[in-house]
């Protein structure tokens, strides 16, 4: 079939404005196949499928591309969107299954096991790594790969993670496969990493629940897409589910007064509880820069019951965070141990920082006399000049919480690193 280039430019133009619309994208990609350009189809399916790897039209329009091109993956994807669609079928009486919708690119996919078919959930699992092995998705962290923090890892392994990794011993003492987790501190400090981290160490699939995910601007939606997500967690255990900046999903009711927002806690309240459906092996672990702003029904025992102060990195763990982002740059002879001291309350997302400025020093430097130039101490300590801790107006609002609203003592530990940190 001849395509006319001006209205595969038209869509093209169409899909760059609009970067998100899954349906446009697979449409061009449809183009591009009959337009004799499959490496281009494959290349918008795989798009849509970072952000939904279980698209039964982008897996289509990826075998039938990764066939014309004889692509190694080709099997796998046609496998995958047969499976896909057989689960489909089978389960149209229950209504459409939710997609995952509790994805970012770059994070462990969470897709439901198919009900149809003679696949086992190992099956399913082994298909999904092999086919998304080469789409951008990351091996999964753990907490060998968090750098410093050494005291919140040693408090998540003991309360946390040695009781999930030992079902015999848990079920002994009447512990139920399930949890949840409060990472609170300052911005920047390794809070999302850190949940990333433990789902590595469960071996469980993880998904990061954002507002766009939850919030709704037609009355009772955003209710039904917060059950929607866990209904997706419970067909996908073990899984973990990441709610970053809680507080705003979570806000405090007294705050809200009429707004249909207070629905929203209630909603999750209720999904948290698991009185309807069992919550055994979902794993629910928030994170939030404003702990105080968070409903104080969402902390009380069965929802977000364990917490965690997650601080500024120490002075090894600021070493090991320069090193980490230094890794893969041309480096000199290079001080960490002058530059850990020099980096007194910086988060890990300024360090990260300090290490691009540095970099961009260290290319400038290149370009001048042709020659790659690696980076040194001085041009680190000079980025370090140029980026201020973001941390400081955290601890200063921080600081008034601790002294007027700490009666049941919940922020004694930040009390106590206030105390230590005024005192060097």
């Amino acid at each position: 079939m001849a395509i006319d280039p001006e209205v595969i430019s038209a869509i093209e133009a169409a899909v760059a404005a609009d970067p998100g619309n899954s349906a446009l994208r697979i449409h061009l990609g449809g183009l591009l196949l009959d337009a004799g350009r499959p490496p281009d189809a494959l290349i918008q399916a795989e798009a849509v499928l970072l952000d939904a790897p279980d698209d039964i039209g982008a897996l289509g329009l990826a075998a039938e591309a990764g066939m014309l091109l004889d692509d190694a993956r080709a099997p796998g994807w046609a496998r995958l969107h047969a499976s896909l669609t057989a689960a489909s079928t089978a389960k149209v009486d229950e209504g459409p299954t939710p997609v995952s919708g509790g994805q970012t690119a770059g994070d462990t996919p969470v897709a439901a096991a198919p009900e149809a078919g003679d696949q086992t959930q190992d099956d399913w699992d082994r298909l999904l790594k092999e086919v998304l092995a080469d789409a951008g998705y990351p091996e999964a962290i753990t907490l060998a790969d968090v750098g410093g923090l050494m005291e919140v890892k040693e408090r998540l392994e003991r309360s946390f993670l040695a009781p999930m990794r030992n079902p015999e011993l848990r079920r002994a003492y009447g512990a139920q496969m399930r949890g949840g987790l409060l990472l609170w501190g300052p911005p920047g400090c390794g809070k999302t990493f850190l949940a990333r981290a433990v789902a590595g160490e469960l071996g469980a699939r993880f998904a990061t629940v954002g507002l766009h995910q939850v919030l709704d601007m037609w009355l009772g939606n955003s209710e039904k897409q917060l059950h929607e997500l866990f209904e997706m967690a419970r067909r996908s255990t073990p899984c973990v589910l990441f709610f970053d900046e809680l507080d705003a999903i979570g806000h405090s009711r007294m705050d809200l007064g009429r707004s249909a927002a207070r629905n929203v806690v209630a909603q999750l309240l209720v999904e948290l509880d698991g009185v309807e459906n069992s919550n055994e092996g979902i794993f629910v672990i928030g994170a939030t820069n404003q702990p105080w702003d968070v409903d104080p029904a969402l902390r009380r025992p069965g929802r977000f019951d364990r917490t965690m102060l997650v601080l500024p990195p120490d002075a090894a763990a600021r070493a090991a965070i320069l090193r980490s982002n230094l890794r893969e740059r041309p480096l000199g002879d290079v001080d960490f141990d002058l530059l850990s001291g020099a980096s007194e309350g910086m988060s890990g997302a300024d360090l990260r920082l300090v290490c691009q400025e540095a970099a961009e020093l260290g290319l400038a430097e290149a370009i001048a006399s042709s020659v790659v130039q690696p980076i040194t101490t001085a041009q680190l300590l000079e980025a370090m000049k140029s980026v201020r801790p973001s941390t400081g107006p955290w601890f200063e609002s921080a600081r008034n919480h601790v002294r007027y609203a700490n009666t049941s003592g919940e922020y004694d530990e930040l009390a106590t690193y206030l105390r230590q940190r005024r005192g060097r």
